[in-house]
């Protein structure tokens, strides 16, 4: 009996020792990050005063410029929901981060307990002041566009759910469980430490919000713990007083205070945009001053998602017309930061989202070409830079760069109705789909760095025989031709039997993927098929060098002209077999008529189809990362992105049908690709290296380029040109809250 008692001792003192170990060891982590203690109570590391954030760094407070960078959840292959990140990619990630020269990450949603754990056990060993984290918390975005009322219970329970385990996420102190697109487990690392902010909500649909207001006009009042509303508020800004007072509650039961926020855009700021075309684009305001901290200590900023390309005011609002920059040049975005700056007044504000995507495909025109899209990594990293440069001049209290990786999910207006199917899209990059591509991190497929479009055949020559496919046709001016193919591109290599030169001739591809599609052609000469063509590439100089489309396949223009009736029609290139290849074109603004819009505005359409000579290998110093073709000697290389090709999902073979009618878009399984190649020489433009027999030239018995479906991505990260720009930018900014 007295040996029992006696081990009945020893394991209680056991589970003490450790329990105690365990208090001691969370408190020493705690107290890793030099904090003050408020008069209430609450440590402190970060505070707002007058229009600045502040931290508590060699025991005073001290101006804290914000240089950001907001991370997803996804990798390629993979959506947002499956959240496949692990720890080590987080490590490998911050590092790169830090190195940048950025002091803070921002993630929308509550990542894994990796990414936390990551985030503690980085900054325990970092020199020097951590890595800091502004953590999400995402509103039921669907439900409040769906719904229309922020107000129904199902939708504040949700929200209220969701800052409870958010708030427990941070500080290591909950246990999700596994829920469909959530993040779930124990998560035991307290990184509340290393909070400088809590970011609430989404960006607001302003037809929700408009309703919101009109269905609870007499709840617009709010008085909270610790934020209430003023006498100005509105019922939605009630609603998000309430919820950010939710986050204050739970974050004061871990005994800390950190400043406080809610999302907003552009679009439902508290301005007046007099120019924006679209009524629903200025219809609401959601206004960040009519929310006050009635006693939180650490106080509260706004925050906005301002991208200089959207919405169209940027470009139309006469009113942003009047401020130039340091070269002398209309400014629309610095002129809107000035507007904004000066109505928030002693508030702090942040950009939490801004900067420009390198991507082929362009969805939005913005001033000084800053454009959603169009740029190589190079101009992404300038533009981004001068962004950024902006907006601390205008005493912001820091930005935000959108976004530390390439997210292959993502989907765009102008391209998303072709991508088929859907539930698809991770499986392959779509570069004419921006969205995909706003990485400083860039998620490359798997041959970028193995097959450098630079006019050398060495790269093809080592790939394993598996890997490629060499086309055995026997045609004028050809020694051989080899293709292979990746996540993102279809790549091409002839061999003609002589030199090239663009000066002297044009060299063409023509592209058959599934019957139909046209059997003759100007670019042609006289030759006839047996089997039509969808696509056409050209190769010549540099304005002439493009994929072409043929005028009933055409998929933009089905759309946007028979669909929607905002492009003019002509009869007879809407038949099979027309003759007519028409650029390939995506829409990057929609025709705009009252009533919903102030004015009439035509629509807006860019060249998505031209190839660009240049060369793709990072390592070369001339490095263009849309480079699509080059030309050496007697050597021809060239990467297509499978879109302009008509896929619609390279990974199921799937392309776009000439079927289909109305705004829908039906897809056919493709056996693959058959490429017919042929010269024209400039001084017989009439004349091409086709044989004259047999008429028809049989298309249908050409090698056929074929591949099997896949399920599994293979892809390569690897710094864009973009991220050493950025680096030199965080490095050298100088904002205005600094100089005071």
């Amino acid at each position: 009996m007295k040996q029992k008692k006696s081990r009945v001792k020893w394991v209680s003192l056991t589970v003490l020792m450790v329990a105690g170990i365990s208090y001691l060891w969370w408190y020493w982590d705690s107290s890793r990050v030099e904090s003050m203690e408020s008069a209430s109570g609450f440590h402190m590391k970060f505070r707002t005063t007058g229009d600045q954030i502040e931290v508590y760094q060699d025991q005073k407070w001290q101006p804290f410029f914000v240089k950001g960078v907001n991370l997803g959840a996804s990798l390629p292959g993979h959506y947002p929901g499956e959240l496949p990140i692990t720890k080590e990619d987080y490590l490998r990630w911050f590092a790169m981060i830090d190195e940048m020269g950025a002091n803070v990450i921002r993630v929308y949603t509550i990542h894994p307990p990796a990414f936390y754990e990551a985030l503690v056990s980085y900054n325990r060993q970092k020199e020097g002041e951590p890595l800091y984290l502004m953590q999400g918390i995402w509103s039921p975005e669907e439900m409040l566009i769906e719904k229309k009322d922020a107000y129904l219970p199902e939708i504040r329970e949700e929200f209220r759910h969701e800052i409870q385990d958010a708030v427990g996420a941070v500080y290591g102190d909950i246990t999700l469980p596994e829920k469909q697109g959530k993040a779930s487990g124990k998560y035991t690392a307290n990184a509340g430490q290393y909070l400088i902010g809590w970011h609430t909500g989404t960006e607001w649909d302003p037809v929700m919000v408009q309703n919101t207001n009109k269905l609870h006009a007499k709840s617009a009042s709010y008085q909270g713990a610790y934020f209430r509303t003023t006498e100005q508020s509105t019922a939605f800004e009630a609603w998000l007083a309430e919820m950010v007072d939710t986050v204050a509650k739970e974050e004061s039961k871990q005994g800390w205070q950190h400043p406080m926020t809610f999302t907003n855009w552009v679009t439902t700021d508290p301005l007046s945009h007099p120019g924006e075309p679209l009524y629903q684009e200025d219809l609401v305001s959601v206004d960040p001053t009519h929310v006050k901290a009635a006693s939180w200590e650490a106080g509260y900023f706004a925050s906005y998602h301002v991208y200089p390309y959207y919405p169209d005011l940027f470009r139309h609002d006469t009113a942003l017309q009047q401020v130039k920059n340091e070269a002398g040049e209309i400014d629309t975005y610095k002129a809107y930061l000035r507007q904004l700056k000066a109505y928030h007044k002693d508030l702090p504000i942040l950009v939490t989202e801004f900067g420009v995507p390198a991507s082929w495909g362009i969805a939005h025109l913005g001033n000084l070409g800053r454009d959603q899209g169009g740029h190589t990594e190079k101009e992404q990293g300038e533009i981004n830079a001068a962004l950024l440069k902006e907006i601390g001049e205008e005493g912001y209290a820091g930005g935000i760069v959108f976004a530390w990786q390439d997210e292959w999910f993502k989907k765009t207006w102008n391209t998303m109705r072709f991508e088929l199917p859907e539930d698809r899209r991770s499986f392959w990059v779509n570069v004419l789909t921006n969205e995909s591509l706003f990485g400083i991190l860039g998620m490359y497929p798997n041959k970028d760095g193995v097959l450098n479009i630079d006019g050398e055949r060495s790269d093809w020559d080592k790939l394993q025989p598996e890997e490629k496919q060499k086309l055995n046709l026997s045609l004028p001016g050809f020694e051989e031709i080899w293709m292979a193919h990746d996540e993102g591109y279809v790549y091409l290599m002839a061999q003609l039997d002589h030199s090239f030169d663009p000066q002297k001739e044009q060299l063409y591809f023509g592209v058959d993927t599934t019957p139909g599609g046209n059997r003759h052609a100007p670019e042609l000469g006289g030759t006839k098929l047996d089997e039509g063509l969808e696509t056409l590439i050209r190769l010549g100089k540099d304005d002439e060098s493009e994929v072409r489309i043929a005028s009933n396949y055409d998929f933009h223009t089905r759309l946007y002209g028979k669909a929607y009736g905002m492009l003019p029609l002509k009869e007879e290139e809407q038949r099979d077999d027309s003759g007519v290849f028409k650029p390939w074109k995506l829409a990057v603004g929609l025709e705009m008529e009252p009533p919903d819009s102030k004015k009439y505005y035509p629509m807006e359409e860019v060249d998505a189809g031209k190839l660009l000579q240049g060369t793709s290998n990072s390592e070369d110093p001339n490095y263009n990362s849309l480079a699509a073709w080059q030309a050496k000697g007697k050597v021809v290389e060239m990467r297509v992105p499978w879109m302009l090709l008509g896929f619609t999902d390279p990974s199921s073979l799937a392309v776009m049908s000439y079927q289909g009618e109305g705004k829908t878009f039906k897809t056919v399984t493709t056996k693959g690709i058959r490429v017919l190649p042929w010269i024209v020489n400039r001084e017989k433009p009439q004349t091409t290296s086709l044989p004259e027999s047999p008429n028809p030239f049989r298309v249908t018995e050409l090698p056929l380029y074929s591949w099997p479906t896949w399920e599994q991505v293979r892809y390569h990260e690897r710094k864009k040109q973009s991220y050493s720009i950025l680096q030199k930018a965080y490095r050298e900014i100088k904002p205005s809250i600094l100089q005071k």
